[in-house]
């Protein structure tokens, strides 16, 4: 018998919202310092979930939210893609 699978729920960094994994992106460092968005979730690595929105995206910038969560400096790049995935 298959039973009703749970959608596994995230929580975003910016908003505080638990949302689907499906309706958020993955930034992640990995152990040698590397910061990059993790498109599938499926690197390994310390994972941040956003929610996919530009405003949301915008406030992440602004606030510099990624420097704090990771504990380092992050190249305004991940942002960049960041905005090119929402525009897709």
């Amino acid at each position: 018998m298959k039973g009703k699978r749970k959608t596994p729920q995230r929580k975003c960094i910016m908003t505080n919202e638990l949302k689907p994994k499906d309706a958020m992106i993955r930034i992640v460092r990995n152990k040698a310092g590397e910061v990059f968005v993790d498109e599938h979730g499926k690197q390994n690595g310390r994972g941040a979930y956003l929610t996919i929105d530009a405003e949301v995206f915008k406030k992440a910038r602004e606030k510099k939210i990624l420097n704090q969560v990771f504990q380092t400096t992050i190249d305004d790049s991940i942002y960049d893609e960041l905005d090119r995935l929402v525009s897709e």
